[in-house]
């Protein structure tokens, strides 16, 4: 009996998708810290900046120095239940040496909350930011989002979100979308070892997989998909699949492959402006925004 597509156990989904496995978290784990740290000192950031009425619910600024540049929003991954906010901020560096604003987003984490509760928190967020953002030097007509795997699925919710009928916001309040390493489909994770803390049901999987909202968006933003190449064939497949469904309801989906990286070092080239990833995200944001 297959639990999904052509897995059989818990243990062959497992190995697909437990990270802990396969790469050198504690290395990796060091350099966080270290680099998250060091972008503190450098950037003159605002930090746990409120935008909803938990403790959880607050961003960090860093600000370009230039009035009106674009905004990137970046949204952390930790499988929806581990990790914060200030755990990422290295990615912040490259962009605003080059003239972007970056807001950070933290949120709640499952089980304390739903997936459900993490979306809806990730778009108070966003919301916050377009009415808040000239304060830091952004446009707020010219935000594009990112996110790193877990934050990869919130790219993914957001860009399929009804912004006029939820929020009153304009349709295009996301310019363009960066999922790094991402997950859409949320089928295979409720046989996996996630399950006991993210305690999915079929009806939350149906609303919170974004490879399913896309026939009915009410718009689709031009994305720029990427993730490592030493990545898992099941991480392949999510981007794959969630930009072949984009492409086929007239979204534009660009892939933006990074050879020989992982799933933890396909995002370490936004530490560094002069990176061909960094770059690649500053130049898709341009494009799109027109700032």
């Amino acid at each position: 009996m297959r639990l999904y597509r052509d897995f059989e156990t818990q243990e062959q989904i497992d190995a697909e998708y437990d990270l802990e496995s396969v790469l050198d978290m504690a290395s990796y784990g060091e350099w966080m810290v270290e680099a998250a740290n060091s972008t503190r000192r450098d950037l003159a950031g605002e930090l746990r900046i409120p935008y909803g009425p938990t403790l959880d619910e607050f961003v960090d600024v860093f600000p370009s120095q230039t009035p009106g540049s674009p905004v990137l929003v970046f949204i952390h991954g930790g499988w929806w239940r581990s990790m914060q906010s200030t755990d990422f901020h290295m990615v912040a560096r490259g962009p605003v040496d080059l003239g972007v604003t970056v807001v950070m987003v933290n949120y709640s984490l499952c089980p304390k909350v739903s997936v459900s509760e993490i979306t809806r928190q990730n778009r108070a967020a966003l919301a916050w930011t377009y009415r808040n953002i000239e304060r830091f030097n952004g446009d707020p007509d010219a935000i594009v989002i990112a996110g790193h795997s877990a934050g990869g699925h919130q790219v993914g919710m957001l860009s399929v979100t009804d912004w006029v009928g939820e929020y009153g916001l304009p349709s295009d309040i996301v310019k363009g979308g960066v999922p790094i390493s991402g997950l859409f489909d949320l089928r295979p994770f409720r046989y996996s070892w996630l399950q006991p803390k993210l305690l999915l049901t079929h009806e939350t999987i149906v609303r919170e997989s974004p490879i399913d909202l896309v026939a009915t968006s009410p718009q689709l933003p031009p994305l720029l998909v990427t993730l490592g190449g030493d990545e898992s064939a099941e991480f392949h497949r999510q981007s794959r699949e969630f930009m072949e469904v984009w492409a086929r309801f007239g979204g534009e989906a660009t892939a933006f492959d990074q050879p020989g990286k992982d799933h933890i070092s396909a995002i370490a080239g936004l530490e560094h402006a002069d990176s061909d990833f960094c770059r690649a995200v500053v130049d898709f944001t341009r494009a799109h925004t027109h700032a």
